[in-house]
């Protein structure tokens, strides 16, 4: 299974692509990146910019789902709104595209990761380089979104065991 993890931002929207073995519990990191959008530019370019080039990436690694950090809490107000716009388009592109949505809120990733609800974002990177296969970026928005794909993974690994069990 090709899992796209998905850190939403007007700024800088984190990407990654997995590849996930449910049989053998690995996960292998095929590409990850960023889309930073210009600045200087209107915040419908912005948003246009995260458009074509998530449709890009989508064409590029078809994945077969989709996992996003869900708007949970905000310390800063300043950021909520573009971060709103920036999933609303993210969430268009993936339904355009019929890839399925899983969101998680950043509690729920730490807790899948770490153990901790509450763990930094250098306990979340150690964790993600300890699970999963290939060269970890050093961007934050980009190591978030291998951890929300790892976290996808694992959730749905456990709901498929669930069933299994039926």
């Amino acid at each position: 299974m090709r899992i796209l993890g998905i850190d939403p931002g007007l700024a800088i929207v984190g990407y990654s692509i997995l590849d996930i073995d449910t049989e053998h519990d690995s996960y292998t990191l095929v590409s990850s990146g960023s889309i930073q959008t210009d600045k200087t530019k209107d915040d419908a370019s912005r948003l246009n910019e995260i458009s074509c080039d998530l449709e890009e990436i989508i064409k590029m690694f078809a994945p077969d789902e989709a996992s996003i950090e869900k708007l949970f809490f905000f310390k800063n107000q300043k950021t909520v709104i573009p971060v709103a716009q920036a999933r609303g388009v993210i969430l268009m592109v993936l339904n355009r595209n019929g890839i399925k949505a899983n969101e998680y809120t950043p509690i729920e990733v730490k807790q899948t990761l770490t153990g901790y609800g509450r763990a930094t974002k250098d306990e979340v990177a150690f964790s993600v380089a300890r699970i999963v296969t290939g060269k970890i970026p050093k961007l934050d928005d980009t190591v978030d979104s291998i951890a929300i794909a790892v976290c996808h993974a694992r959730n749905r690994l456990c709901t498929l065991e669930q069933y299994a069990q039926v």
